[in-house]
């Protein structure tokens, strides 16, 4: 009877590989950042084949915004928040947020990686080069914005998550979210266009 070691893929029998990439990929990211992982480092560290993790991610970012259980991937927001005319950014970045944030399954995530970013150095490193090399570096250079200006409109809009759903403040808590993008959508075009 052979017992030859089995190489890397996918796995024999009802096993959650994708599950268990995703655990890996939490490792991963807690041990060298978002920066230094590699997705054939998270195939490793799961004992699985680098084209098994790219079968159920398409990217390192996507990797990510699954293992930390992000309502949305850069992939999809990036394109999202280009999609129409460049005066209306900064309507369509509120409007996004507040979408994505309405609902308690999409927006818990959310926070609580905010909340861990505050209070953890390593999810702090994590969150900055995510949100930095992921997303706003790529809607900067996209758009041709200094990166000083993406970060203040991020500043900006992170200001208004933790207002709303981490202090609770009232009346910003309780208000329509399409008050808020009449209010903040102008404030945010400004970085845009100047």
């Amino acid at each position: 009877m052979s017992t030859a070691r089995r190489g890397p893929g996918r796995r024999p029998g009802a096993v959650d590989t994708r599950g268990e990439i995703l655990t890996a990929a939490r490792r991963v990211f807690a041990e060298k950042g978002f920066d230094k992982a590699t997705v054939r480092g998270i195939a490793k560290e799961a004992g699985v084949d680098p084209a098994l993790v790219h079968h159920y991610f398409d990217t390192k970012e996507g990797i990510f915004a699954a293992a930390m259980r992000l309502p949305v991937t850069p992939e999809v927001m990036v394109p999202t928040l280009l999609d129409g005319p460049r005066e209306e950014i900064g309507e369509r970045l509120v409007r996004m947020l507040l979408r994505v944030t309405a609902a308690p399954e999409t927006r818990e995530p959310m926070v609580a990686l905010l909340r861990s970013a505050m209070t953890n150095e390593q999810a702090q490193a994590m969150f900055r080069e995510f949100i930095t090399n992921a997303l706003l570096y790529q809607v900067a250079d996209r758009l041709e914005v200094p990166y000083l200006r993406i970060e203040a409109a991020f500043a900006q809009m992170f200001g208004m998550i933790m207002a709303r759903y981490v202090l609770k403040l009232e009346p910003m808590a309780s208000a329509d979210p399409e008050e808020l993008v009449e209010l903040l959508g102008p404030t945010i075009q400004r970085y845009f266009t100047g």
